[in-house]
């Protein structure tokens, strides 16, 4: 059966104004990537008042636990993306009451699902990106078919390569663990900078408006 109700994420935030023209979309999660490689690198939220009605949500990648949780206090945090080569041990020192937890892989057609296995039991969720050695951001889509072998019942997010070409073919992805999409660099103007005609596009499209 189809997703109906997917659960919107839109991450690679970073300007004010852009950032309260994005929630008022009412979506449910907006990203912000503290990875210093990223193009799309924030040090801090430039909190905008519409931000209180979602997850906002702290992407990191090979960082140190004790700078992931003085960014969790300092911007008030409700969800904490592991976009690296994180471990288990890791990501059990990262638990506490009020933060979900997802752990990002990059796949390919190499990808083995065994490696997921170790963490069903310390995350709340999985997102499932195209692999690239930059750890994201590549605007470019993986082979979708790879998910029907994903042998778990952990909900997951889709990320990579989404846009409004491909927003209705995820919508419609026969899986009741896709829990959400997440979009990113084919809803921008530049980096950072998400477009709000193409983002309405797709909620459009996604929630049958």
């Amino acid at each position: 059966m189809a997703n109906r109700n997917l659960k919107i994420k839109v991450c690679g935030m970073r300007l004010p104004q852009n950032i309260d023209d994005v929630a008022a979309l009412t979506i449910d999660y907006m990203g912000f990537i503290f990875y210093p490689q990223s193009k799309r690198f924030v040090d801090h939220i430039p909190f905008a008042p519409s931000t209180s009605g979602l997850k906002r949500t702290g992407v990191f990648v090979n960082d140190r636990v004790a700078h992931i949780k003085a960014k969790i206090a300092e911007c008030s945090l409700q969800a904490v993306q592991l976009h690296g080569d994180e471990d288990v041990a890791f990501c059990q020192q990262l638990a506490q009451p009020g933060i979900q937890l997802i752990k990002a892989f990059g796949i390919d057609g190499d990808f083995e699902w065994e490696s997921v296995e170790p963490f069903l039991n310390d995350v709340d969720l999985f997102l499932f990106d195209t692999k690239s050695a930059t750890y994201g951001g590549t605007g470019h889509r993986f082979n979708w078919q790879k998910l029907t072998d994903y042998p778990h019942n952990k909900p997951y997010f889709l990320s990579g390569g989404l846009s409004l070409a491909n927003i209705e073919e995820a919508k419609n992805f026969d899986d009741d663990r896709l829990f959400g999409v997440d979009l990113n660099s084919k809803f921008e103007i530049e980096p950072g900078l998400k477009n709000i005609s193409t983002l309405t596009q797709a909620l459009k499209l996604l929630r049958d408006e």
